[in-house]
């Protein structure tokens, strides 16, 4: 924690948004350089302090189609303090939040809280001051009198101010009595003994056998035909709004897991596990063939593709079973 000259932004861990470096699961050579809003500030903030987030991934691997959705997949809290130390549970705000962030961060910690996006400036191409949607953020330093505050989101380090300040805070407004306040986590770095190197890849090793035992039972791209092919027709009359709704909730949400899945594996078993890669990356690539040919808003037949789908996660399933049986 640091309190820089004359300044009043008081900082976790000394960063700077102009020269932050992203963690490779973030490049923007990647087919999804972003997951969920979730799943992004922990590998941003894992990245940041000096850990690797490789090692909590196989949490993707868990991913099933849950009806009308992908799971909206996140690493696991117990497999957080076990890899990294790090213990992220739920807090009250009762207090105005920018005094609880100084606090935390003053004592060596932070705090994740849901925030409307209407007030992050790095949504610009998406919901900045055009739309309401919640969305996750940690927070890295902030100034309560100079109302700026930097923060994780998405794939990066980014500062808010002034207005954006006061708006994603609600400070100033005159909101309705029955406004529930954000939901917050508190986020400790005092959990137990952060692992590296070898001890780390041990670790990771030994839950991708409890993410593979909670991997789905049977195979969820036979659900995920079925219920596509229901809501096909209704995509194709609807508007674009529904299109992106539906494009996230499903090929977006199941494409970035494998693609992260599929990292996971490469840093953990290399060449081992080139089959349950190349697989898992075949099912990145069709989900994009998919989402393109939805983005059309022409009938056509989505089964092949999703046979493909379907025929490559029996495939990386099975090949990582057989070297971790």
């Amino acid at each position: 924690m640091s309190t820089a000259g004359t300044s009043q932004m008081i900082s976790l861990l000394r960063l700077d948004p102009a020269s932050y470096t992203p963690h490779l699961l973030h490049a923007s050579s990647r087919s999804y350089p972003e997951t969920n809003c979730y799943t992004d500030i922990v590998i941003e903030l894992v990245h940041a302090t000096g850990h690797e987030p490789l090692a909590m991934m196989g949490c993707a691997l868990r991913v099933d189609f849950e009806g009308d959705q992908w799971t909206f997949f996140k690493p696991v809290p117990e497999h957080l303090e076990r890899l990294y130390g790090i213990d992220i549970h739920e807090m009250q705000p009762y207090r105005p939040l920018p005094q609880q962030i100084a606090e935390q961060i003053g004592q060596g910690r932070t705090i994740a809280v849901e925030l409307d996006s209407w007030y992050l400036p790095d949504t610009e191409a998406t919901s900045y001051r055009t739309e309401h949607v919640k969305s996750s953020v940690i927070a890295e330093a902030i100034d309560v009198d100079g109302q700026r505050l930097r923060y994780f989101h998405g794939p990066s380090l980014f500062e808010l101010s002034d207005e954006d300040f006061c708006g994603v805070f609600r400070l100033g407004a005159d909101l309705p009595g029955d406004v529930l306040p954000p939901y917050t986590e508190l986020v400790r770095f005092d959990a137990g003994r952060a692992l590296r190197g070898e001890d780390l890849r041990a670790a990771s090793m030994e839950l991708l056998s409890e993410h593979l035992g909670r991997a789905p039972k049977s195979n969820p791209f036979t659900r995920f035909d079925t219920q596509l092919g229901e809501a096909l027709p209704g995509l194709l009359e609807g508007d674009e709004a529904a299109y992106h709704d539906y494009a996230f909730a499903t090929v977006r949400m199941v494409g970035s897991a494998f693609e992260a899945a599929a990292s996971h594996v490469q840093w953990l078993l290399g060449d081992e596990g080139a089959s349950a890669t190349d697989a898992m990356m075949q099912i990145v690539q069709t989900s994009k063939v998919l989402s393109f040919k939805l983005a059309r808003r022409r009938d056509f037949d989505p089964r092949p593709a999703i046979d493909e789908m379907s025929r490559c996660w029996e495939t990386a399933l099975s090949s990582l079973g057989a070297i971790v049986s």
